[in-house]
């Protein structure tokens, strides 16, 4: 069996088996899709029968898929939406990331974690994760509701913070030679020029590409998949998220007329190649270690549960939005990231 799944097409394939099969269950057990994947990604991996070993192709497949999640939602908004969002995702998103983080290192701190150990574990808990909530949002058909317009400004306002963090992260280890302050200033440069270079290519050059490839709606696509999977790897070499790049391909194509060809297209695209991810994700799920670290575990999942939709609910409710609008806002963040 194990000689068998040696081979990536072998170990691919058997991965899908498995997913239609765990998907049927889960689907007559009214549970989401990526619940039945991770679940998949738990039983043919380490933690459980050690079936399947992910192979790189299959990580490549997953980090596609990412990119065009991304990709189509981005190509559904457009810059006069992201405008009027602004506002309240940054002071929700700011406002949920102090709190976490405080309360998260102080939660830590009476668990008896060390204190440079406890800052980790607050950045950790701080970030939820952009793919879990955008394919969430995305099944149930609300990521252009209100909410979940929101929801995406706060995950954007995290993924900044990330950056920043890390720059903060790499000064105090030592990494760099360069002063944080420099550092800051290279990151400044790089975003303006990543900006100024997708503004550049949606004012002059890719309306007149796009009524071009339109021509044929292969090449269409084509083109599409590879501008989203080309900018979502100049931003990951830049030093920024690969979802960034990804997320600034969609919004580049979302004022063009062909968006919704596009996007009508690469959803079937999309959802097969992120199975993979999340069968990746159960995978790499060490689930032996959970035993020693089950009370600290269930302390800092409570608080995120329960701290996260809290904090959004309070300055959403300050900044006027109504009860139902600010529960489901808190709700889709409540989560922590793949990422840290």
């Amino acid at each position: 069996m194990m000689q068998l799944l040696n081979n990536p097409f072998y170990e691919t394939a058997f991965v899908l088996l498995i997913s239609a099969i765990v998907g049927a269950i889960g689907l007559w057990l009214r549970q989401p899709l990526i619940v039945a994947f991770i679940a998949v990604g738990i039983l043919v991996g380490p933690s459980a029968f050690g079936w399947v070993i992910m192979s790189e192709q299959m990580e490549l497949l997953a980090e596609l898929g990412i990119a065009l999640l991304l990709f189509v939602v981005g190509l559904k908004l457009d810059l006069r939406l992201i405008q009027s969002m602004g506002t309240v995702a940054l002071a929700t998103g700011l406002g949920q990331v102090a709190f976490t983080t405080i309360v998260g290192f102080l939660i830590s701190v009476l668990l008896g974690v060390a204190p440079i150990k406890a800052g980790y574990i607050a950045v950790a808990l701080t970030f939820s994760s952009t793919i879990i909530i955008v394919k969430l949002l995305s099944d149930k058909r609300e990521i252009d509701s209100l909410y979940g317009r929101i929801a995406l400004g706060v995950l954007i306002v995290q993924d900044l913070v990330v950056v920043l963090v890390m720059i903060g992260l790499s000064a105090l280890g030592g990494e760099a030679n360069l002063s944080p302050g420099i550092t800051l200033l290279q990151l400044v440069l790089k975003v303006g020029l990543l900006l100024l270079g997708v503004g550049g290519m949606m004012a002059f050059v890719l309306p007149k590409l796009l009524k071009h490839l339109a021509r044929s709606q292969e090449l269409l696509l084509i083109f599409a998949i590879a501008w989203a999977v080309t900018l979502s790897a100049l931003t990951e070499i830049l030093g920024f998220s690969s979802e960034v790049g990804a997320f600034l391909a969609g919004i580049s194509l979302a004022s063009t007329r062909y968006r919704d060809a596009i996007g009508s297209r690469l959803v079937g695209i999309r959802d097969f190649l992120l199975l993979f991810f999340f069968v990746n994700l159960g995978a790499h799920l060490d689930l032996h270690l959970l035993g020693a670290q089950i009370v600290p575990a269930l302390v800092l999942s409570l608080f995120v549960l329960i701290g996260k939709p809290i904090i959004v609910m309070a300055i959403m409710g300050y900044m006027g939005y109504r009860k139902r609008t600010s529960l489901l806002s808190g709700l889709s963040v409540a989560q922590i990231s793949d990422f840290p």
